[in-house]
């Protein structure tokens, strides 16, 4: 089957939102209709609860599901039902459906997306549970996971311009319309453009949608935050792995998202910030802290990269591997399979990396910091105002001495508890640390001194305030007490677990 592209008429797309609207197509409306069960199951890409109950019902939404997501074909005079003002006349002429016999086919995904109380509708290349094959190399994504998890972390602060690198078809985008005064969206595949242009109109939005590879549609230009989905799985070059243009940039190794970190900075205003998703390879011997430490030498921003998976190259090969449509067994997948783990060996590969990098360029002359992090546990599905607390924090770090934090109050916020551990018999806790209950859920192991600085820090006393009194309760060199004290709170503020209450 040919893939094709959605066509751009503005009067027909107007018709299509308001019957979407009306059927009620939307996330609510679309699980309302499934009931529980089903949207599990459809969730896990089993369409066949889906398709009993939406097969039952007469209603405009399970009409909508079982063309559009199912990818069932349906009669005439039910779309015309559901799309009453578009009708399966106008959905033709969109280039959504097909005609076939006395019913029509999705040529294209239509479905409703929601977060922070928007609701959008995206549309994208029908995905294999509708086509029942492996998709094409040329293949434009809706919603996936790693899109929804850079929509999830990145600050949603006002911004002037934006940048989505690597758009697709305009998920982040559309995410990006909440809070920038303009957006300006590139993709290399003119077919995923084509997507975009459409998204945007099915939802009322002005992009500047640009062609071209990375950031050259952007040279010479600057933003106040980029963000970027970009192609960064680790693909082999032999030609046994169909390159997906989704997924794929075209470089060995981590090259993509190696250059985009050194090179992102030449595009963010003073206070910018750019965030992306990306993978990284270990080579044995090696950790990769070393690894994306390395990418930044130079590179003139502030780094706070937090690494959330780690795969060995057999793992990350059967994930890839599948990805595309493809199943374990088959000669297809076994080839490709293979193809990984000859890639990786050629490198001395020993495992590979996956996390959410967060550049920012100073607004003031300084040294840049790098934090780069360990965080595989859970962590809240909207994590983007941690990440802004996070990263504003470790800028007020960066900026200040080490007096001017001793005369600032911290306090610790209402998630930060405190567990003590104590052998039977002790009288004395053997661990007691600090733990966070939401941002990256960060546990700090304490001592006797910041445990104490600590039960004190209520947002009143300064901790030159309380060192004074901790080192004359514990008889401890008042120095050295500092020292200590200094360093703690450095830790635990960058994430949270202090914060302060006044200048």
């Amino acid at each position: 089957m040919t893939l094709r592209t959605p066509r751009l008429d503005e009067a027909l797309i107007a018709r299509l939102r308001a019957d979407l609207a009306t059927a009620d197509f939307t996330v609510t409306g679309v699980t309302d209709a499934l009931g529980p069960l089903a949207s599990g199951a459809l969730a896990r890409e089993q369409p066949l609860p889906a398709r009993r109950v939406a097969g039952a019902s007469t209603a405009p939404v399970a009409t909508l599901i079982r063309l559009f997501t199912l990818g069932d074909p349906v009669d005439v005079a039910e779309v015309d039902r559901a799309l009453p003002t578009l009708r399966a006349s106008g959905a033709v002429a969109l280039g959504l459906v097909d005609e076939e016999g006395d019913g029509v086919v999705a040529r294209i995904d239509v479905r409703p997306y929601a977060a922070d109380e928007r609701h959008w509708w995206i549309a994208s290349d029908l995905a294999e549970l509708a086509t029942g094959s492996p998709v094409r190399g040329d293949h434009v994504l809706g919603i996936g996971g790693a899109s929804t998890t850079l929509a999830a972390w990145t600050i949603r602060r006002p911004v002037g311009r934006a940048l989505d690198l690597g758009t697709g078809s305009g998920v982040q985008a559309l995410h990006l319309g909440a809070h920038a005064e303009s957006i300006v969206a590139s993709d290399l595949s003119e077919r995923a453009l084509a997507f975009a242009r459409f998204n945007a109109a099915l939802n009322e939005c002005t992009w500047d949608l640009r062609s071209g590879s990375m950031l050259e549609p952007v040279a010479g230009e600057r933003f106040d935050l980029i963000v970027s989905n970009p192609p960064f799985v680790i693909t082999p070059r032999s030609g046994e792995v169909p390159l997906f243009e989704y997924r794929d940039g075209g470089a060995s190794g981590d090259a993509i998202v190696a250059d985009l970190v050194r090179s992102v900075g030449e595009h963010l205003e003073p206070g910018g910030v750019a965030q992306f998703l990306g993978n990284w390879e270990v080579p044995r011997g090696s950790t990769w802290t070393e690894r994306v430490g390395s990418w930044l030498e130079g590179a003139g921003v502030d780094a706070w990269v937090v690494q959330r998976e780690v795969q060995d190259p057999a793992e990350y090969a059967e994930t890839w591997s599948r990805d595309g449509g493809h199943h374990p067994g088959t000669a297809d997948f076994d080839a490709m399979y293979a193809a990984w783990l000859d890639d990786f060996a050629s490198r001395d590969v020993e495992s590979i990396g996956f996390g959410v990098i967060t550049l920012h360029r100073p607004a003031v002359a300084r040294e840049p910091f790098l934090d780069l992090m360990d965080a595989r546990g859970p962590v809240p599905a909207a994590m983007g105002e941690p990440v802004r607390v996070g990263l504003e924090a470790r800028t007020w770090l960066a900026e200040h001495t080490d007096d001017e934090l001793l005369d600032r109050a911290w306090k610790a916020p209402a998630d930060v508890t405190e567990e003590r551990h104590t052998r039977p018999g002790a009288a004395d806790p053997s661990v007691i640390v600090a733990r966070q209950g939401g941002g990256l859920g960060r546990v700090i192991t304490l001592t006797t001194v910041t445990a104490a600085y600590l039960s004190v820090a209520d947002g009143e006393l300064t901790p030159r305030q309380a060192v004074g009194a901790i080192a004359g309760i514990l008889e401890l060199d008042p120095v050295e007490t500092e020292r200590e004290v200094v360093a703690f709170v450095r830790d635990a503020a960058k994430d949270g677990l202090l914060v302060a209450v006044s200048e």
